[in-house]
């Protein structure tokens, strides 16, 4: 019962924090102060998730160049999040990023390792890259979701209520094991139930946000969510248990870490950002 209360009220104070980042802008009347509230807090996870990373491959014998990894980090989050909040361009104009900078990133990561001494330089290199690829860019990405099509909210809600669904589900009538070596708990019925209730949500919830996205969009997007997120649960899982944790840190209560609390949201973003900018009209 007294960890049942723990990871209550820790829920409540990460789902204020994060709300309010995001309504930070009207409640202060002010937009651009709204954005670099809410791109600050978002910084403060993806370096959060970098260290998590860090610490995760470490324990495999990695030894990635950590100083590099949050000069990613860091420089990602402010060049794409801040695109949005400034008015400074569109989804599309991101795009010239993922085929200049990254390539770029990832020399610059290999020809540091000249000087690591690395057993395994080039997956020292990969390593350095990837929380900027896994953790930073898809936090970026949301006050596009915000901004341009007031649809953050909703994704949240609706990878929160796939999560739920699926825990309900799982519990009252879960059998079939979905995938035992990376999840143990999770059943395909839960799984089934966390989707179903996923679309009901999507498709009566996601007009109240932005009546402009028809329903059958809100319903791509509530299966993009669900499915993505469940995935998504799995990858980390898959992370964790590679090298024997139960959980990437301890910075929520009854939570974990940064990693666990937004594993889902990290995969799914960038899958809802492309869905909305190739199909759907800002």
């Amino acid at each position: 019962m007294k960890n049942f209360w723990v990871r209550t009220v820790s829920a409540v104070v990460y789902v204020a924090l994060f709300l309010g980042c995001i309504y930070s802008g009207q409640l202060l009347n002010n937009r651009l102060a709204g954005g670099l509230i809410l791109t600050a807090f978002l910084l403060f996870v993806a370096c959060g998730c970098t260290f998590e990373f860090f610490r995760i491959v470490g324990k495999q014998g990695s030894t990635p160049c950590r100083p590099l990894g949050y000069v990613y980090t860091v420089g990602t989050m402010l060049l794409v999040a801040l695109v949005p909040v400034l008015n400074a361009g569109n989804g599309f104009a991101l795009t010239w990023i993922a085929y200049t900078v990254f390539p770029m990133l990832f020399a610059v990561s290999a020809i540091v390792q000249l000087w690591q001494h690395s057993e395994q330089p080039f997956r020292d290199a990969a390593y350095t890259v990837v929380p900027m690829l896994y953790a930073a860019i898809p936090l970026a990405l949301m006050p596009w979701l915000h901004f341009n099509h007031n649809a953050l909210v909703m994704v949240l809600i609706m990878v929160w209520m796939n999560d739920n669904g699926a825990y309900m589900g799982g519990s009252v009538y879960g059998k079939h094991k979905m995938w035992p070596r990376h999840s143990p708990g999770k059943t395909w019925e839960g799984t089934a139930t966390g989707i179903v209730v996923t679309l009901l949500v999507a498709w009566f919830v996601g007009p109240l946000f932005n009546a402009g996205i028809a329903r059958v969009h809100w319903l791509a997007l509530g299966l993009i969510c669900s499915v993505i997120d469940t995935l998504g649960d799995l990858v980390e899982s898959m992370l964790k248990r590679s090298v024997g944790m139960k959980d990437s840190g301890s910075i929520m209560p009854g939570h974990g870490g940064f990693l666990d609390r937004f594993d889902s949201l990290l995969v799914a973003t960038p899958f809802v950002f492309v869905y909305l900018t190739l199909f759907v009209q800002p």
